[in-house]
């Protein structure tokens, strides 16, 4: 993609405006909240300190609005905090410039690295410094840093009382992600009626995985309905796909196809009805023809074989579900589910974090290459504010710390964004100044008003969120007594500065995606098969066989996948030119792995129990695939076709056994059927490179 059609691009993307749904109920509790610590300060303080204090209980309420699964008491605290030793650290070294840029330049690059343990984490880091950079100006001695600090962190308390004292949607969070993959499942188990092997976007259960990690004390108060749910939707994913497809099961016509078509209905019908219930906390509703259909004895007549045990096995899983969602199931997680899922507090999360921060510390590092650029810009934005004659200094490194991302189309949409909404904001603004006159109580009020308005819209897109804070930040300051006159000019030049800056740090200190995008696909081939090979293990020995060994492998490739699809679509904005793989062999690749991952789906399905014999051949090709796939992923990142002769031989002795004396007995159908379709889709994989590689491996 070229340098214009990129900028062109983003530029779209930084003004687009999303239909989200608003809340505002929890919109009118930050600004709340926002509202009572400046009132208080104004009136008891003074306008100087209650522009602090307000900065400090407006971030703490952005924070509570950032995807998090942990307690938003507990991240308004965190912010209003951390915000709070910022500003009094920054003060005492703001009269001293090259010790501030020396400050500004350590605490930038931890919030860069802080992208490390997190989007949310490197949002509320990046936030701070931004907002500290213009709390510093406000104090006017030690002491009087110290108060304005300690009103920072008021502000935090005060938002962190208001999410106890007021609760909006408890649990809604956990709630909706649950929700969303139970939603998930039921349209899957509808496009499976018309196309058997559609393929299944695993992050619904993924979001669904992380937001049941919880804290010791939220393990004592998670309602009934989010206990074991998830461990349930993910079980019937390869249930659903092992019933519908023809390969291993049901013909693609006839009776037995039309009575899975209507099971996969009802399924989805009872997936829906469940979703809905635990996402608003309401009892089941569900049609009497749906379960009919799953509950009628025909199943026993019409389906016999795999597809049977399939059917069975649903009837199973969505009873466990419906138990659930209707509070009468389990009332404590499966057993392990809280250790494998236990979220650290705090204070047990820093180590975790510094190990993060220490493992991105390379110069390949996206984020280790994001902090490097955000502390260089910061740092040469207050100077070049300082050196101009413009005043507000801080406007051009706060609007680069803000918009600043560590990948290229956030940075960019951002930065335009920014811009466009400051120009409004401020704008605006100003002329509500020019108009009114407003006193230090108004003003306050109108900044209360802009608050609320961003609260409300922040969801809505970037552009239309700058257009709330700009104005905000000018409300504030002409409380605290900033000149009104000079508003506009110096600070939309400054942010010009600032965007400006963001975007050429990246242009010559990028972190591009398009060159690693070889070694992100031979990582996802290695897990991809590690799954296939771990559950032909447990065919190969099921006595010995670790079913969690296989939900790892299942985790692991899942992990990688959604690492690959998040780098193919950032490339794809990138103004790089693609080096040695097309999107057309990208796209065919990924579709190749994404059957190679489907097909050990379906034969985890299936999975012997401990007391069926082994079955042979199975633990060859299992390690046959190992040793295929770690030459392939070599392969792959050296620009060469991988070749699977190991594997497909093993297939050859299975199907001509009398050519070899030694070999065991061949595997039974399922199986056979279920190694080939492997074996078939490491060749597609091979096959969708050939356009975009060098050599033959």
């Amino acid at each position: 993609m070229s340098w214009l059609r990129a900028l062109k691009e983003t530029a779209r993307s930084g003004f687009t405006i999303e239909r989200k749904r608003l809340e505002p109920l929890i919109a009118m509790r930050g600004a709340a909240g926002l509202a009572l610590v400046v009132g208080f300060t104004l009136a008891v303080f003074g306008p100087a300190i209650a522009a602090s204090s307000a900065f400090g209980a407006f971030q703490a309420a952005i924070a509570t609005f950032q995807r998090s699964w942990r307690p938003r008491p507990v991240l308004a605290l965190v912010s209003g905090a951390s915000l709070a030793v910022s500003t009094f650290v920054g003060y005492v070294t703001v009269s001293h410039t090259g010790l501030f840029v020396a400050v500004l330049v350590l605490w930038t690059f931890a919030a860069g690295m802080s992208w490390a343990a997190g989007s949310t984490g490197g949002i509320i880091a990046a936030s701070n410094v931004s907002i500290m950079l213009v709390t510093v100006t406000l104090p006017t001695s030690v002491a009087d840093a110290a108060a304005h600090a300690a009103m920072m962190a008021v502000g935090g308390l005060v938002q962190a009382s208001l999410i106890v004292l007021f609760p909006i949607r408890r649990w809604g969070a956990q709630r909706d992600a649950l929700a969303d993959a139970l939603a998930a499942e039921a349209d899957y188990a509808r496009r499976l009626r018309d196309d058997p092997v559609a393929h299944f976007d695993p992050v619904p259960l993924m979001t669904a995985r992380s937001a049941a990690a919880v804290t010791p004390a939220q393990a004592r108060r998670r309602p009934a309905e989010l206990h074991g749910a998830r461990k349930i939707a993910e079980r019937l994913r390869p249930v659903l796909a092992s019933l519908a497809d023809p390969a291993l099961g049901v013909p693609a016509e006839g009776l037995e196809r039309a009575w899975v078509r209507e099971m996969l209905a009802a399924a989805g019908s009872v997936l829906d009805a469940a979703a809905r219930a635990i996402r608003l906390g309401e009892p089941v509703h569900i049609a009497p023809t749906d379960l009919g259909v799953l509950r009628t004895p025909d199943n026993e007549v019409i389906l016999v074989g795999p597809p049977r045990r399939a059917a069975d096995r649903l009837n199973v899983l969505l009873a466990d579900v419906l138990e659930i969602a209707e509070g009468t199931g389990t009332q404590e997680a499966p057993s392990g589910d809280l250790e494998t899922r236990r979220r650290p507090t705090l204070l047990r999360l820093v180590p975790v974090v510094l190990t993060a921060m220490r493992h991105e510390l390379r110069r390949s590092s996206p984020i280790f290459r994001h902090a490097v650029r955000v502390s260089v810009v910061a740092a040469a934005g207050y100077l070049m504010g300082t050196a101009l004659p413009l005043g507000h200094a801080y406007w051009a490194p706060m609007t680069a710390v803000m918009v600043m991302r560590p990948e290229f189309s956030q940075t960019y949409s951002r930065s335009v964004a920014r811009f466009g909404g400051t120009l409004v904001g401020v704008g605006v603004a100003t002329g509500i100044v020019q108009a009114f006159e407003p006193d230090a109580g108004l003003a306050a009020g109108l900044a209360v008003v802009c608050a609320l308005l961003m609260y409300l819209l922040m969801r809505t897109g970037y552009a239309v969120g700058q257009v709330c804070v700009s104005a905000y930040v000018v409300f504030l300051l002409g409380m605290a007594g900033d000149d009104w006159s000079q508003t506009v000019p110096e600070r939309i030049l400054l942010t010009l500065v600032g965007g400006l800056l963001a975007m050429v740090s990246y242009a010559l200190f990028p972190a591009w995606e398009t060159p690693r995008l070889r070694n992100r696909l031979a990582e996802w081939l290695i897990t991809d098969s590690a799954y296939a090979a771990t559950v032909l293990d447990r065919y190969a020995d099921p006595a010995g066989g670790n079913t969690e060994d296989v939900r790892k492998a299942l985790l692991t490739t899942r992990e990688a996948r959604v690492v690959w699809q998040e780098a193919l679509e950032t490339a794809q904005h990138e103004p790089v030119r693609h080096r040695g793989i097309s999107r057309t062999a990208a796209d065919d690749a990924q579709q190749a792995l994404a059957q190679l991952g489907r097909v050990a789906m379906l034969m985890e399905a299936h999975l012997p129990s401990r007391s069926a014999d082994p079955v042979p051949g199975a633990a060859e090709l299992a390690q046959a695939l190992r040793r295929s796939a770690e030459q392939g992923a070599k392969a792959v990142r050296e620009r060469r076709v991988p070749d699977w002769e190991q594997a497909r031989r093993v297939l050859t002795r299975w199907d001509l056994p009398e050519e070899d004396p030694e070999a065991m007995p061949p595997p039974g159908p399922f199986l056979r059927n279920g190694a080939a379709m492997l074996v078939e889709a490491l060749e597609d994989f091979s096959r969708a490179l050939e356009g975009s590689t060098i050599r033959k491996s």
